[in-house]
């Protein structure tokens, strides 16, 4: 089974070469690179990625001509893949020498699954590990907590998990990828693609692998476009939307559980809690202090 590693790039170069390199290291070989930067304006990366192509016939690097965002170039990497698994990687994430292989193996014990989901630790920008609440929380509300082994997760009782908070990462997140093409990234999300697309998975009958041991590093820092956008209130209104939008969904469907998970998507609201003093610090609270006072309560 070849998997394919599509890495989407616009952001810091160290992190982006030290994910790169990460990938090329894999002790599973039977994988294709496939970096697609959003016209990112620095020529490093492309006299980077030339010097790892021109040794290694697994790796390519594409420069698009018109900045995509996120969005845009998401959906883009996912058409050019033709393995049957593939992985959606950050660019400034790194995977341990067994991630693959543990992929490779998950899927291997369970071929119909769409998704599969390992261990993760994070890391802050400059590599050490990182002890965020909202990671703390993430790590509380996760089934990857439980030691015992691989397991198959699906259904309403998978979707609950999810809606009260959403414990996966996604760049650590490998794919069937005739689901993933079937499906894709909702257009005009921003922050919570990466969520919809496993609600609208789950929703169409996905089962998730999940193995809690550890093989890939999360990069968590306050540069992030999610950190962003969270500080000035602009995260926290599309997963205001998105939580409302599901609400009514799961109860059409009779998902009365879920239902009110999304409803009352509690870690969401308790992470924009934990970001006033931090938008206040960062001169946002009077822009953004608004947003997230209604994101808590309302």
């Amino acid at each position: 089974m070849s998997i394919d590693v599509m890495l989407p790039y616009y952001g810091d170069v160290d992190h982006f070469k030290k994910a790169v390199d990460s990938v090329v290291a894999q002790s599973f070989t039977d994988f294709r690179l496939i970096v697609v930067d959003d016209g990112f304006p620095d020529p490093e990366p492309a006299r980077y990625m030339g010097e790892i192509a021109a040794r290694d016939s697994r790796v390519t690097y594409e420069k698009n001509e018109v900045n995509l965002g996120a969005n845009g170039n998401y959906r883009k990497c996912l058409g050019m893949v033709s393995a049957p698994t593939v992985v959606v990687m950050g660019a400034d994430d790194i995977m341990l020498p067994g991630y693959l292989q543990a992929v490779h193996d998950g899927f291997a014990a369970q071929p119909d699954a769409a998704v599969f989901e390992c261990g993760v630790a994070v890391i802050d920008e400059n590599g050490a590990p990182a002890n965020s609440l909202a990671d703390a929380v993430k790590a509380w509300n996760s089934p990857l907590s439980n030691p015992n082994g691989r397991k198959v997760l699906g259904g309403e009782d998978l979707m609950v998990s999810l809606m009260h908070g959403n414990w996966t990462y996604f760049p650590s997140l490998a794919w069937n990828a005739e689901w993933i093409g079937q499906i894709g990234f909702r257009e005009g999300l921003d922050v919570v693609q990466d969520l919809a697309l496993l609600v609208d998975t789950i929703s169409a009958g996905g089962k998730m692998v999940i193995d809690p041991t550890l093989a890939f590093l999360y990069r968590r820092h306050s540069a992030s476009d999610s950190s962003v956008r969270a500080l000035d209130g602009r995260r926290f209104a599309e997963e205001s939307r998105f939580f409302a939008g599901e609400a009514k969904t799961f109860a059409d469907r009779g998902w009365k559980k879920a239902a009110r998970a999304a409803r009352l998507h509690w870690t969401s609201r308790l992470n924009a809690a934990t970001l006033l003093p931090t938008a206040l610090k960062a001169g946002k609270l009077r822009e953004g202090g608004p947003k997230l006072v209604r994101h808590i309560f309302g």
